[in-house]
């Protein structure tokens, strides 16, 4: 399996032959290193209906035919826009071809707004627990910290946990540290952050709170070391 990490929220794997996007948003985000035109994702994984994690859904969901695993209202609209969905809700899993999916918990909000300023209900926003080739792989997507992330770790032994540290409308250093102790993964990965200016962290200060887990702080296009 490959892991990488490419600016804001947006990961990518490759496992079983496939490519998955998790939350790509791609124009619009001055941090990534990719372009919307060179991915070919076979399969898309939203974590909720924020712009800034649908990002290009449509556009490459429509271009590659990839499918796309979103939460149940998320995916409800999706659908209008001509997109091949899998409706989930949190607490349910499902094994795909390419791993199996399973949405927890996410403290946010979830309403996606349309280019003539509609605003959609999205849902309830999630994390995402994806597990294949013996690993499983922890999105938390957009959350603030909550104390049913031990349960989350207690349940789902998990190798790496990518987690938001921008603070303002996620967790900011001090409570993703603490989510690290709870959740317990080998490795830990930053996420959410220096996107914009009211999210700008640095991710050494969220290193060296972490005490439970190896920190893999990633430029764009870097792969996590398992």
């Amino acid at each position: 399996m490959e892991i990488s990490y490419h600016g804001h929220s947006v990961v990518k794997i490759k496992t079983n032959g496939k490519e998955i996007l998790i939350d790509p948003f791609i124009r619009g985000n001055g941090l990534t290193d990719l372009k919307v035109e060179e991915e070919k994702p076979d399969a898309i994984l939203l974590t909720h209906g924020h712009n800034d994690h649908v990002g290009d859904t449509v556009e490459l969901a429509k271009d590659k035919n990839a499918l796309v695993v979103a939460p149940n209202e998320l995916a409800n609209y999706l659908a209008t826009q001509g997109v091949n969905v899998h409706n989930m809700g949190i607490g349910g899993s499902y094994e795909f071809d390419f791993g199996k999916v399973k949405y927890t918990l996410a403290f946010h909000g979830s309403v996606y707004e349309t280019e003539t300023g509609e605003i959609i209900n999205a849902g309830n926003p999630g994390g995402i627990l994806f597990s294949a080739e013996g690993l499983t792989i922890y999105h938390a997507g957009d959350t603030a910290l909550f104390g049913d992330m031990k349960l989350i770790g207690d349940r789902h032994p998990i190798d790496v946990a990518f987690l938001p540290i921008g603070d303002n409308f996620t967790m900011g250093p001090e409570d993703a540290a603490y989510a690290v102790s709870l959740l317990k993964p080998k490795v830990v990965v930053p996420i959410h952050y220096n996107t914009f200016p009211v999210i700008e962290q640095d991710p050494n200060k969220f290193e060296e709170l972490v005490k439970d887990a190896k920190v893999q702080i990633l430029a764009p296009g870097e792969k996590v070391e398992i």
